[in-house]
């Protein structure tokens, strides 16, 4: 007799100490608004995240239901699940419970807030830095939000402009063209590989 079994993929994870990294998280209902109503408690949870397990954050986005951000560890530290980790459990604990639940097998203590996984790339070198977080800066428009990077108020971009890294009018590029809705690629960062 022939035993069948299932095996979880097996998921192998970045883990340069001191390394930078690129997160897409998102939130469980993909329809949900939830991070900009909630933008004020999405700070506060990042600030005590990084006290109790400092990071740096070289660039984010906040969009209605996900965070674009690149990340830098200190030396000698790898762990940035534990800072995902720490940083959605306060968001949950600050918010309501998700409108839709209905259907999703909830573990204990879930609300049903965030997707279980998020995915991550550790930032090779400069170019990957700066495409990565062109990406960022570019993603509310991209996802028909804003006309402009500077129009949308939840972007490191703002950051960049007043150092004038990026100018205060820059277009996402002659290249951009919309995806159509529902449409996903295989890679980053709207892909199916997903980190937990």
């Amino acid at each position: 007799m022939i035993r069948l079994t299932s095996r979880m993929p097996s998921y192998t994870r970045s883990s340069r100490a001191g390394g930078t990294f690129f997160f897409t998280v998102r939130l469980a209902d993909h329809r949900s608004d939830l991070l900009v109503r909630k933008v004020d408690v999405l700070r506060y949870v990042t600030r005590q995240t990084r006290d109790r397990l400092p990071f740096e954050i070289n660039e984010t986005v906040v969009l209605p239901n996900v965070i674009y951000a690149i990340w830098t560890l200190p030396a000698g530290d790898s762990d940035f699940s534990a800072r995902w980790r720490m940083l959605k459990s306060l968001f949950s604990r600050n918010v309501p419970a998700s409108e839709v639940t209905a259907g999703l097998s909830l573990r204990p203590g879930e609300k049903g807030v965030w997707q279980r996984r998020f995915w991550e790339h550790m930032i090779r070198d400069k170019d990957d830095f700066a495409a990565h977080r062109h990406m960022i800066h570019s993603a509310p428009v991209q996802a028909g939000l804003v006309n402009r990077m500077s129009d949308w108020p939840w972007s490191s971009v703002h950051r960049a402009i007043a150092r004038g890294e990026v100018p205060a009018v820059a277009k996402v590029g002659d290249g951009y063209h919309p995806l159509p809705p529902g449409w996903r690629t295989e890679g980053a960062p709207y892909g199916s590989a997903m980190r937990s």
